[in-house]
């Protein structure tokens, strides 16, 4: 025990406890060798001696999504309606997103809050224009499987598809999903892009997206029917993909 100093000096005074000897076993095993016995070196096992076999090369990815062909061309926004056609396009597909969440007594008002902020710059007449295009696909008997209850937005898909040429990877989102119990469809909105009058018109870039999805699928969901569906919404138009057709894109 000793007595600390000025408390002006090191902040503290009175009584304190000195260490005086280290613990006897920790200073003998770290200041001199030690004289017990040896350990002794165990072999080295075969493995360690041969070279790592060569790792299996990842499949190819395939993202339906992001294709790497340019896709068909777009509607101008630099066009003679200076982009209005354009616009439609975009906030027609952000409604669909995001109406079917809202109980339809409520989905006009939401849609023209959603529109005053999104597109203040627009004329009343068209916004009001594109709220009703919007809440017509939503209302329409037609359409009414792709907006059920239980449908889902945006639903990311992953998946390895077998090939001729080997395994791949299928990694996208899809625009809005139905699983139902005997099947499931898949729908994919086509924005800014005039809308084909024939399934067999539909650029090929699209059909193997489509058909990529669906091979997925069926791997998730065996036993079920799996339909597929472009909404464009340039029309709108509605329109079901054959199966013959998504086959002859199958990857």
């Amino acid at each position: 025990q000793f007595t600390l100093g000025d408390p002006q000096a090191g902040g503290w005074s009175g009584p304190g406890w000195r260490l005086a000897d280290a613990p006897q076993g920790q200073a003998d095993r770290r200041d001199s060798p030690s004289d017990g016995p040896k350990s002794e070196l165990l072999p080295l096992p075969d493995w360690a001696r041969r070279a790592p076999p060569p790792e299996t090369a990842p499949p190819r990815p395939l993202a339906p999504s992001r294709p790497a062909r340019p896709e068909p061309a777009a509607l101008s926004p630099l066009g003679a309606d200076d982009g209005r056609r354009f616009r439609r396009g975009r906030l027609i597909h952000r409604l669909l997103q995001s109406l079917p969440e809202v109980p339809a007594a409520r989905r006009a008002a939401a849609a023209g809050r959603f529109l005053e902020g999104a597109a203040p710059g627009l004329a009343a007449e068209a916004r009001a224009e594109i709220r009703e295009a919007a809440l017509g696909i939503l209302g329409h008997p037609d359409f009414a499987p792709l907006f059920a209850p239980g449908s889902r937005a945006e639903v990311p898909v992953v998946g390895v598809v077998e090939t001729d040429s080997g395994p791949e990877v299928v990694s996208g989102q899809i625009d809005r999903l139905v699983v139902a119990d005997t099947h499931v469809l898949i729908v994919d909105y086509k924005t800014n892009r005039p809308a084909p009058a024939r399934e067999s018109e539909v650029a090929p870039l699209y059909l193997r997206q489509m058909a990529a999805y669906r091979a997925v699928l069926k791997g998730v969901y065996p036993g079920r029917r799996i339909d597929c569906v472009l909404l464009w919404t340039d029309g709108p138009l509605f329109m079901q993909l054959s199966d013959a057709l998504l086959a002859r894109h199958a990857p």
